[in-house]
Parts: C-alpha cells; structure tokens; sequence
C-alpha cells in the first residue's frame, strides 16, 4: 500500500505530478492518471479522458452540470491513496458561484481507479463532481439575488424603493403544448405585447416552464385585463418586488433602469457580472451599481432523476448582501408637479428647478416629447434672450448700471447682416431707454449696439460667474453650456442675445437665475457627495452686481415680458424669457425659454419647439410655481 499527499497547484488547481520521488512498491504509478482526469475535469471535458468509455463519461458529465449556469470549476488533486489493483484520489473542488465573500463552494470528493494491464484507468460516477450525488441526479445553481439598495431624495422620501409588481406569463405545467400556445397568443393580446414574438418563445421554452410576458406595477393591472388572465388556463401572475420609482416615467432619463446583466456585461467585467444577475443598465442606477447592487448569493441544489420520488435537496448556500442607499436632492412632489406641468407639451420639453440657497437640484423633468433623452441636464440649445442675464452682468462689469441710457433701435446691421427685435416688441420702448427698460422689454438691439463696451474674454467671464460654461462632474450627465470666444463681428452680436454658438442646458440656465437670486455662484449637485465649490479662476459675483441683476430681472415681471408671474404667492420672483431662431428641415422655428428665481427656488423651462418664451415657456413655469407653492 502507497499513500501520498500531493500541494495545491496550478492555474485549475491541478495538484498532481510534484515529486520525482518513486516508490518502492512495483507496478506502475496510479498519479499521472488521477492527474490527467483531473485536467480533463478541470477542462470540462472528459472525452479524451484515461476512463474505460470517455464519451459516455463526458454525456454524463455534462448532464450532471448544465444546471450550474456556466460556472468553471476549479478542480485539483489533493492526495493518492493506492491499495493493490485500486487507487482512490481526493479531489478538491472550488466553484465560483457569486461574487460575493463566502461565495465560494468548496469541498473535496473521491475517484476511483484500477489497475489494468500495465495501466490505470478512472471510474467515472457523478459523485466524482459531488460527493452525495447518485445516478441520476444533477446539480442546480440558483443566483440569489440582493435586494437592491433604495435612492432617496429630499426629506429622506423613498425615490427608487421595492414597490410591487405581477410577473405574467404562460406556466407550461398547467396546460398541455397546444393550449399553452393558444393561451399565449391570448395573454399577449390582453396585456399588449407583441403575439407572434410571445407565441415563438413559449414555444422554444421547456415542458415544465414559466415564460414571461410582462411585468407589470400591480396598479397598472386593470380589472378587465385581470379578468381576461384569470380566464386563460394557462396564464399565472406571480406577485413580486423590484426597485421602482413612483411611476413609470418619474425622471427615467435621469435615475435609469435596473435588469438582467447583458452578455456584454459579462464579458467585460466577469469577476462582478454573472449570467443571471440583476444590474443597473442606465443612468444614475447603472453609475452607483456598485453601491447600490449589493452583493449576490448563491443556493445550489441536487436534483433527483425524475420519478425517483426523492426531493430536492440543498448541498450549498451563499446568502446575499443588500445594496447601500443612494441619496439624491431630487423632491419628490416637485419632480411629480414638474412632469405633470409638461405632460401635454408636444415638442421636446423640459423643466429644471433648483435651491438657489443650496444648488440642490429639486427636479430635472423630461416631457413626453424627448423620447427618453435627458435634456434637462444635459441639453444643448441656443439660450435665447435668457442668456441677456448673462450680458447684462458683462456690460454691469464694463461700467453701465441698471439706469444708463441705451440705444434701442428697431433693426441694427453688423457685417451686411440685419438683427431686429422680436415680432411684437413693444414700439414705446425704442430708442434712448435705460439698460434695465432694454432687459425688462428684452431689446436685442440695445445689447447688440452696446458690444463695443465689453472687451476680451467679458462675456465669458461674466458667464463663468453665474456657473455657466465651466464643467464639472457632478456625478450625473450635466451640460454647463459653451460661450466661444466670437470669430466675426456677427458671431459676437449674436452671442449677446443667445444665439449664434451660445448653447445651454435647462439644468444651467436654472443655475444662471440661482446664482443672480443666491448673490454667489451657485454649483447645482445631485447626489450627495458630488458638490463641486465654484470654478476657480471665475471671478466671484459681487453683492452690487447681483442687486443690480436683480433689480432688472425683477423688471421682467414688474413692467416686461414676465408679467403673468406677478400675483404667483410666495417670495417675490425675478424672471427672463427667452426666444432663440433655429433651422430645421428647410424651415426657421423658435426655442422658447424662460427663467425665473424667489428665495426658495430657481426654474428654468425649455420647449424645443414654440411661439416665444413668454406665450409657450411662460404658462409652463407659472403654471409649476403655483403648484409648487400652494
């Protein structure tokens, strides 16, 4: 009798071959077959393995482990125990079957060897893979998924929490194949899904599965199409849980969607992403998965041959570990009032409010018309005359006051090209009138006849202060907005009124009128963690100039083009519309903007595609302020 224990070693853990050692019993060594079917094991494939039918070896085998999903073992040889014409080896196995610690299924089994001829040869059984299994049974790995760490907003208000929902679908163990398939082409008919395409895949499923048609919020499941699945045989709805915001499309641009890792996940980062598991694939939820995934376990079950009477039976489990808490500044009324406020505006919309005490961003809606882009934060549009804040502040700076006298002509030309005022622009407000006259009517004349006073980098500056054009990573897609230096004359007078190269998102324009109402500027943030302080180089807005801003913008509501928010209760507001010409298939359209700020909030609306700032933009944001602060 000859005995050995052989060290771990090797990529697959293949532990044989490491001494040089003969042992004095005759007859041939037992090791180099033990080693070579562990390489086979390890390579998951016994077909050209030293056992009496490799190929029978290797269908077993596979049979044995298709329900592990994947998964490659790591398989060594720990020791060898020879006696006479028998050998038994024990292997150590290790299956990486979730992420997480502990996660590791481990254990040892035997293999059997004889002696034949001049050789050896192994006995192939499934309790080689698993040292309980018998004849017949196979593995089965389950991914036990954690529960997904909630994003909670302003006043700790659940954003992203576990609400319920119904799994619908087709149970095959309820009904034969022919009335499984007639079923389904019913349940996609009363649910709206796509039949044909659900009829294939019930189809191609197993005898005894559950084929997913659609998941639903149990809110959304309404009595007729209950009673249309309640009729359907084979039909089940399987109540469960999954994290969702409070509606459908509250802020989905921007908070993202969680589901099934693709298969490119996988292939990239395999050491975090297993078939199977449940990951953000978009937005906030896909950049702090790691954070808010938590950590997957794992069961792993035998499961006896059929008819055998036996039950299943537990041999691992790796329990899972929840996911941490995301905490955003989203309020959860503002953002509902928001959505709500642009829920019938056709063209591309969005609304972005802000605390101009805080930078905290409050709501960041998307209307309908978008198509499930963020454009609240991220954008990118000619500002319009909003962007006269912005001009306002470089011509402060180049040493006018909300008094000084402008010329407001109704056209002006620079290099052959004409700008006028918009179409209705009062006619009693030409001429020689004050810079603030010039901001509260919104004269695109006077601020283009007056861009001889601003010199070098002025304009860009006086942008810089009000947090707009410098980038930041707030840890959300967030567009600041560009203001070129001007290449033409042109170029430089179109800037002054928001046009030419001039582009802005909602998010910075909200940012713009909360640093003119917070008397600083403001750096808007998101998540709590991501707040960037003001960008240096800028220089700071001082308390005169944000009182004079002020001053002028609250003209807008007082005697221009924001009058409509003059009896909206609460803190006075200051405000700015804004109209911006575009091109677009042959034809001009318009932007329409418009901006105002209180104490207490700071809102910007942008629709793609309007009138003007203040008959599409102007309702919009009255219409959200009210809401907001009845």
């Amino acid at each position: 009798m000859r005995s050995r224990i052989l060290a771990l070693a090797g990529a697959v853990l293949l532990l044989a071959g490491c001494t040089e050692v003969k042992d004095a019993v005759a007859g041939p060594d037992p090791e180099p077959t033990a080693g070579a079917f562990v390489e086979a094991l390890a390579a998951q494939d016994l077909s050209g393995a030293p056992v009496a039918d490799p190929e029978a070896a290797e269908r077993e085998r596979a049979e044995v482990v298709d329900g592990m999903g994947g998964v490659t073992p790591r398989v060594g040889l720990l020791d060898l125990d020879e006696s006479g014409d028998t050998a038994t080896a024990t292997l150590q196995w290790s299956w990486p079957v979730a992420s997480g610690a502990g996660a590791e299924w481990s254990y040892e089994s035997s293999l059997r060897l004889e002696r034949e001829g001049d050789g050896w040869v192994a006995v192939w059984a499934p309790s080689v893979v698993e040292p309980s299994l018998v004849e017949g049974e196979t593995l089965d790995l389950t991914t036990l998924t954690p529960r997904r760490g909630d994003i909670k907003g302003a006043r700790g208000l659940a954003v992203v929490t576990q609400r319920p929902v119904n799994r619908i679908g087709i149970d095959k163990t309820l009904v034969g194949a022919a009335r499984a398939v007639q079923d389904a082409r019913a349940l996609a008919e009363a649910v709206g899904i796509d039949a044909a395409a659900y009829v294939k895949s019930v189809k191609a499923a197993g005898d005894a599965a559950f084929v997913e048609a659609i998941v639903l919020r149990a809110e959304d499941v309404s009595s007729p199409m209950s009673t249309a699945i309640s009729r359907l045989k084979g039909a089940r709805r399987i109540a469960a849980e999954i994290p969702l915001a409070p509606s459908r499309d509250f802020a989905a641009p921007i908070l993202g969607s969680v589901g099934q890792v693709t298969a490119e996940m996988v292939e990239e980062d395999p050491d975090t992403y297993r078939p199977g598991d449940v990951a953000g694939l978009s937005g906030l939820q896909a950049r702090y998965d790691d954070q808010l995934r938590g950590t997957p376990g794992a069961s792993v079950d035998v499961v006896p041959a059929e008819g055998s009477g036996a039950e299943v039976r537990e041999v691992f489990r790796a329990e899972p570990e929840q996911g941490s808490t995301l905490k955003v500044s989203l309020d959860v009324d503002l953002q509902a009032e928001a959505e709500a406020v642009l829920r019938r505006t056709g063209p591309a919309s969005a609304l972005v409010a802000i605390d101009p005490r805080t930078g905290a961003v409050l709501a960041a809606a998307n209307g309908p018309g978008t198509g499930g882009t963020n454009l609240a934060t991220y954008g990118q549009a000619a500002p319009g005359s909003t962007f006269k804040t912005v001009s306002s502040l470089a011509l402060l700076r180049a040493g006018l006051d909300p008094t000084s006298g402008v010329q407001c002509p109704a056209t002006t030309v620079v290099d052959g090209k004409t700008f006028g005022n918009y179409s209705d622009y009062p006619s009693g407000a030409t001429g020689r009138i004050t810079l603030r006259q010039a901001v509260a009517n919104s004269c695109n004349t006077a601020f283009i006849t007056g861009r001889g006073k601003i010199e070098g980098t002025g304009l860009y500056d006086a942008a810089a202060s009000l947090g707009f054009g410098i980038d930041h990573d707030l840890g959300f897609p967030a567009y600041f907005g560009q203001v070129p230096q001007p290449e033409t004359e042109t170029e430089a007078a179109a800037a002054l009124i928001g046009q030419g190269r001039v582009l802005a998102s909602p998010m910075v324009m909200a940012t713009v009128v909360a640093s003119v109402q917070a008397g600083e500027t403001v750096v808007p943030w998101l998540v709590k963690g991501y707040r960037e302080a003001p960008p240096e180089g800028a220089k700071p807005l001082t308390g005169a100039e944000a009182s004079a801003l002020r001053s002028m913008l609250r003209a807008v509501v007082t005697d221009g083009s924001g009058r409509g928010l003059l009896d909206v209760p609460g803190p006075e507001l200051i405000a700015k519309t804004g109209t911006a010409e575009f091109e677009r298939d042959g034809k001009v359209l318009t932007h329409a903007w418009m901006v105002a700020a209180g104490s207490d909030l700071a809102v910007a609306v942008y629709v793609d595609e309007g009138e003007s700032g203040s008959r599409t933009a102007g309702p919009l944001l009255e219409a959200f302020l009210r809401a907001a602060r009845r």
